[in-house]
């Protein structure tokens, strides 16, 4: 895939000026961050990272993916309800991931007292990468999906306009009509709304378990705004404000400072710094509550990277999907190569097969967040301690996805805007919500191009190392 920006970014004079006029359109659409300096407070704040250029993606690539994101919506919650899947999947690993054990164990208390929610709501992204094919041609393969947390639908709503922009004052009008219009935080929206109106408490409040010191708050208040245009209200809360002020009822209704709770959407608790003693016994509370969560706990679960490896294993999406053929291929065919380290012979050869060949492959923990991967030689000095110790079943292999480099440039506060080599990842937002164990809305509500230079092998916006960008149909 050749980039059609190729002559615009050999023009160091017109990138300059261009990168100005974007920094100022991204500033007056909201493309915004607090900064590392003031994670707390909005009085400065400063533009996301973002490309100059929207990307090239095959359109067929993009259509594949947003085809198959219902299909993944409907795997997650049938891993979510399969405990005894579960259970199994992620035996040996919990054994060795002192976190997975800690959610699993909540899990296991919650099943036990009996769930006491009715309603479910997942809103998740689901990530590829574009595989270059012996034969040149590139192919959607996922990298993962995100369960808990899945960010920037509401950034990625602001963008399209700064990348027209960019095309209109370089005269490209034609060009700039073919970005697609992309509103996940709408659609995000939509969901948290249709679980707060199944929960039937016109009164109630959505509650956003927020992190202390957010930056990207803005790509979180996008989706507020979108409730309260609905006349939904959202409070933000800690997990510390929960352990002091959240209570629930006889009927385990939960209550946070007097007023009833029908959706708790959750941008924090994904990552094991993410939470001291007080913070799981706050966990543990919302989750046996009758709120709707979103994620509940199984659903984070099933956003692990163990179950990601299980469910490539053959007849795993048969059993989960009965009578779904049509969803199992569309699913197959995105699945990369997956590998579990469990101990016994086929972890060995997984093993064997990664210090033998380690370009070909990446060791993925059980974490989220971006910058937790490891690659090359940090791989094989990892694979080496942990060949003979019980501790690599916390781990999964995966083949490492190789896409086609090309040409843009990124603009970071602070930073001088550069050409450099670049991958993309593509992300699908889907929105399904459950109530009881009727499916009432299941659909794919837009995407996120996130850009890095070909040197950072993980990481994403947040974890500082991928921006912003828009995929350029061709």
């Amino acid at each position: 895939m050749a980039t059609n920006w190729g002559s615009l970014l050999q023009d160091e004079q017109q990138l300059e000026e261009l990168a100005r006029q974007a920094v100022d359109r991204a500033l007056a659409e909201g493309v915004l961050l607090r900064t590392s300096q003031e994670p707390t407070s909005s009085e400065v704040v400063s533009y996301a990272p973002f490309t100059l250029f929207p990307s090239l993606v095959p359109s067929a690539l993009l259509e594949q993916a947003y085809a198959v994101q219902m299909d993944f919506n409907l795997l997650v919650d049938a891993v979510s309800q399969n405990t005894a899947f579960l259970e199994q999947t992620l035996s040996s690993t919990i054994k060795q991931d002192d976190f997975t054990a800690r959610l699993f164990d909540i899990h296991k208390q919650v099943l036990k007292e009996g769930i006491a929610q009715t309603v479910f709501l997942g809103l998740n992204r689901s990530d590829y990468m574009f595989q270059r094919s012996t034969d040149g041609s590139p192919a959607l393969k996922q990298i993962e999906i995100n369960t808990i947390s899945a960010s920037f639908g509401g950034l990625a709503s602001r963008t399209p306009a700064v990348h027209r922009h960019v095309l209109s004052v370089l005269s490209k009008t034609k060009e700039a009509g073919k970005i697609l219009s992309n509103n996940p935080s709408k659609g995000l929206a939509l969901g948290i709304a249709k679980a707060w109106e199944l929960y039937g408490s016109t009164n109630a409040l959505v509650l956003l378990i927020a992190q202390e010191k957010e930056r990207n708050i803005f790509d979180q208040r996008a989706i507020e705004n979108e409730l309260l245009a609905r006349n939904i209200h959202v409070i933000r809360r800690t997990f510390e404000d929960i352990s002091e002020k959240g209570s629930l009822d006889q009927d385990r209704r939960l209550f946070v400072d007097g007023q009833e709770i029908a959706v708790v959407y959750f941008r924090d608790g994904y990552m094991p710094r993410q939470y001291s003693l007080q913070n799981w016994e706050a966990r543990l509370l919302l989750e046996r509550s009758c709120a709707a969560k979103c994620p509940d706990i199984a659903t984070q679960l099933a956003g692990t990277k163990k179950v990601q490896q299980e469910l490539s294993r053959p007849g795993m999406l048969e059993m989960l999907l009965p009578g779904q053929p049509e969803a199992v291929a569309r699913l197959r065919a995105t699945f990369a190569g997956l590998y579990s380290l469990d101990m016994g012979e086929e972890g060995d050869q997984a093993i064997a097969k990664a210090l033998a060949a380690p370009s070909r492959f990446v060791l993925k923990p059980q974490r989220e967040g971006g910058g937790n991967n490891l690659y090359g030689e940090e791989m094989v000095q990892a694979l080496k301690q942990l060949k003979d110790s019980e501790e690599r079943a916390s781990y999964i292999l995966m083949e490492k996805i190789e896409p086609e480099p090309f040409e843009n440039c990124l603009l970071r506060p602070g930073s001088p805007a550069q050409v450099v080599q670049c991958i993309s990842e593509l992300g699908i937002f889907g929105v399904y919500v459950r109530q009881e164990k009727t499916l009432v809305m299941n659909k794919h509500v837009g995407h996120l191009l996130r850009t890095k230079a070909i040197e950072h092998a993980d990481g994403g916006v947040a974890a500082g190392v991928a921006v912003l960008d828009n995929p350029y149909p061709v």
